[in-house]
Order: C-alpha cells, then sequence, then structure tokens
C-alpha cells in the first residue's frame, strides 16, 4: 500500500497493518499517540469493522478497509459535509483506476457509492473533541467480496467487471481525498462539493422511501440544501428536510 505522490508531497502518514479490529479505532488513537498530521491507517482485515447505527461491517481480505485521521479538519459544525467530500473522493479514485465506468458510478445520500444502483462502498465519520477536533473517516470499499441478503443490495468491483485490487485503489484514493479536502477548505467551499456531489447523485427527480428512527415516510427526492441536507416533497405535498436517515429509491419520476 503507497500513498499518491500528492499526499506524499503534503507530508501525510500511513499506517499499514495486516489486521486490526477497527481502523477508526486505529485512527482515533492516533490523537493520544501524539500524531499531528493527516494519516490514513490500511488493514487487510477487520475483525470489528463497523458501519453507520452500530451496524457491523463485513470485513473479508481482498476489500479495501481504511481510515484517515484528520486532526482539527474544520469546526465541528460543518465535520458531517465530510461525508460528501469523500464520497466524491472514492468515486474519483474508483474513475482514476477505470475510467471507462465512469457512467456507471453513482452517490447515495447520505454516504454510499453505487456502481449500477448497488452499493460498492460505504462511509463512517466519528469525531472526538480533545485537545483539538479530530475526525477519523472510514472507508469500505467492495474490491473482491460483498454482503449477501442486504436491505439495499450490494455489490463488488470484480463483480461488476472492475479490476482495481485494494494496493491500487488506495493509492488513487489518498490522492483523491487530498484534492477534495483542498476543494472543500475546510467548509468554505462546501458549495462547490454539492454541486459535484449533486452531479452524479442517485434517484434525484425520482420517488424514494426515507426511513428515519422513529417514522417513515416517502416523497420525491428533489435536491439537498445548502448544509447538504436531503430535501423531500412528501407524498402528501409537504416538502421536508432530513439531516440523518435511511434512503430507498421506489423508481424514477
Amino acid at each position: 500500500m503507497q500513498l499518491a505522490p500528492s499526499a506524499q508531497a503534503a507530508g501525510w502518514g500511513a499506517k499499514i497493518l495486516d489486521t486490526c479490529a477497527s481502523t477508526n479505532a486505529e485512527a482515533l488513537a492516533l490523537v493520544h499517540a501524539g500524531v499531528s498530521r493527516p494519516t490514513w491507517v490500511v488493514a487487510r482485515t477487520q475483525t470489528g469493522g463497523r458501519a453507520r447505527r452500530g451496524r457491523s461491517w463485513t470485513s473479508e481480505p481482498g476489500n479495501l478497509y481504511t481510515s484517515l485521521f484528520l486532526p482539527d479538519p474544520a469546526p465541528p459544525g460543518c465535520a458531517a459535509q465530510l461525508s460528501f467530500v469523500t464520497a466524491l473522493a472514492v468515486r474519483d479514485a474508483v474513475v482514476a483506476g477505470a475510467p471507462e465506468h465512469a457512467a456507471r458510478l453513482r452517490l447515495k445520500w447520505p454516504n454510499d457509492v453505487l456502481c449500477d444502483g448497488k452499493k460498492i462502498a460505504g462511509l463512517l465519520l466519528e469525531g472526538e473533541m480533545g485537545r483539538f477536533f479530530t475526525v477519523a473517516i472510514g472507508i469500505g470499499v467492495n474490491c473482491r467480496h460483498h454482503p449477501e441478503g442486504t436491505e439495499f443490495p450490494a455489490t463488488d468491483l470484480a463483480a461488476s467487471g472492475i479490476d482495481l485490487d485494494p494496493g491500487a485503489l488506495f493509492r488513487h484514493l489518498s490522492g483523491t481525498m487530498l484534492f477534495r479536502l483542498d476543494m472543500w477548505k475546510r467548509g468554505d467551499g462546501f458549495a462547490a462539493i454539492r454541486s459535484d456531489w449533486l452531479a452524479d447523485a442517485a434517484g434525484i427527480g425520482g420517488r424514494v422511501r426515507v426511513r428515519l428512527e422513529t417514522r417513515e415516510f416517502s416523497g420525491l427526492f428533489e435536491t439537498l440544501d445548502a448544509d447538504g441536507h436531503l430535501i423531500v416533497t412528501k407524498d402528501d405535498g409537504i416538502r421536508e428536510t432530513v439531516a440523518a436517515g435511511d434512503v430507498f429509491p421506489l423508481g424514477s419520476a
């Protein structure tokens, strides 16, 4: 596993592991070890990988399991925007390695990457407030394996005819993540990030089912607001802004 030349030039670090419980946990621990520069943690396998809302993440060898440790990336109120920054960077990385497949890749709110409508990558942001605000961005990309029987269909790059191994993908990702973070400008450049995300968004103009912690509703996926929240016109005609939830497509308008 090697960093892209641009990431090396920027002084970013990398910690390569054969196995660990969670790359996010390893990344967050770096602050206690006195690390003060952006650092990638990459593992061949995870024994305790986790996803959003406490769900587990299957971690077979052959996929990419990595987390980026970011010390003081932005004011805490902007941290959620990193989901969009990272999703774009993951898509960019796959396109860099397999440009002929770019049209097949889409972004699913709030933090998934799809190929032909099926999930190939997911993200998990975790933050800690200590001497300074720290974020770990966990990234899992299905390169050779994918889970079966998931609520939202999943696939992997190999099954989709995309030949991109974890090492090559990580090298591209370390460069595209640097590019997108520079574009984001600690939150000041989110308008440009939002615009690029919307250009590759899955389901805009289509009907979706939105599941929140206490209720569900269906409606038309209109857009994202200036903060990245989902805007849905519900079936009853009322427009709703969603800050967090799960979204499932119901068809195109």
